[in-house]
């Protein structure tokens, strides 16, 4: 039976004793356990302060089942790629009772799979760059006349841009795709959108302030998300009122499409000639360190972590049994 309890939408903390005794998730044993384990103790360091009883949990420690044994009354979330953000940690918490921060198990599964939120957003009505599946080496050549360079090459899961690579000669084509497939068998190549990168935050069905990322590398990638220090941010974007509304609003449907709630990001390419901006892909367990988007937007909007945090926290009262 699915916790989801749609009488508590609106439902905000009065004190931190109404959020009980909380676990925040962090670490595990996905690609992501480092910048887990970073997210996961500013999340926990912030909640304390603010009078939370939160402790850190780390599944690859300990099993799951210790936080009904614990005696933990919800847990904030912030474990990163599989295992964590796929649905599979959702399910277990469902199946304890354990009411927990954002998406579901449906939207968690499907929107770590990029490849099939794609589908599901372009289904919608919705902008996505063109795309080529690559089942075997024997898709490339074909994918390469349809899609031309620069092109990106992905797998399907994995988040954090973790075996992505973009490709800008037909010979670094065979690696970017034995790259992506030794982290996912399912590969797909997208068109490359030359432009501004923004992303955009939501939190509790609210857009947050876009971001524009103007990475040092060739794209937005795993060093310039969570290390690098020369990557460029700008909050506000520079957009106008009415792009950074029209962005805001395609935020919220894709987030709605694939049925996201509570927190999450939502990311896109805008074309530097024709100014389309282009769907590219869905976070619903953003990053929480010192580099991460979401509390750059919250920041913008006049929340601060610990009260990012807090509101976050309060997502999980969705999921309390009736």
């Amino acid at each position: 039976m699915s916790l989801l309890n749609t009488q508590s939408v609106t439902r905000r903390a009065c004190s931190a004793l109404d959020f009980g005794k909380v676990a925040v998730l962090r670490g595990g044993d996905s690609s992501e356990r480092e910048v887990s384990l970073i997210s996961g103790a500013a999340v926990l360091l912030a909640l304390q302060n603010r009078g939370v009883d939160a402790h850190g949990f780390d599944p690859h420690e300990k099993p799951v089942q210790a936080l009904v044994s614990e005696g933990f009354d919800r847990a904030w979330n912030a474990l990163h790629g599989p295992g964590g953000e796929d649905g599979l940690m959702q399910g277990a918490l469902e199946w304890l009772g354990i009411p927990y921060t954002g998406s579901g198990v449906l939207a968690s599964a499907l929107t770590m799979d990029k490849l099939k939120t794609k589908r599901v957003v372009v289904g919608a009505g919705y902008v996505a760059p063109e795309y080529a599946v690559l089942t075997s080496p024997a898709d490339l050549p074909a994918a390469l006349a349809r899609l031309g360079l620069p092109m990106m090459v992905k797998p399907a899961s994995q988040g954090s841009s973790v075996g992505m690579t973009k490709v800008k000669t037909a010979e670094e084509f065979p690696r970017a795709y034995a790259d992506a497939r030794a982290v996912d068998p399912i590969v797909f190549a997208e068109r490359f959108i030359t432009g501004d990168e923004y992303t955009v935050g939501v939190l509790q069905g609210q857009a947050l302030p876009s971001i524009r990322i103007v990475p040092a590398t060739e794209f937005y990638d795993y060093q310039a998300k969570y290390f690098r220090d020369d990557t460029q941010y700008h909050c506000p974007s520079g957009l106008d009122a009415a792009a950074e509304a029209e962005l805001g609003a395609a935020a919220l449907a894709a987030f709605n499409v694939t049925d996201c709630f509570g927190w999450g990001r939502v990311d896109f390419m805008r074309d530097k000639v024709t100014n389309q901006f282009y769907f590219i892909e869905i976070n619903t367990t953003p990053g929480m360190t010192s580099h991460s988007l979401v509390p750059m937007a919250a920041r913008q909007a006049g929340i601060d972590f610990p009260e990012l945090c807090w509101r976050v926290l309060e997502t999980s009262f969705l999921r309390e049994r009736k």
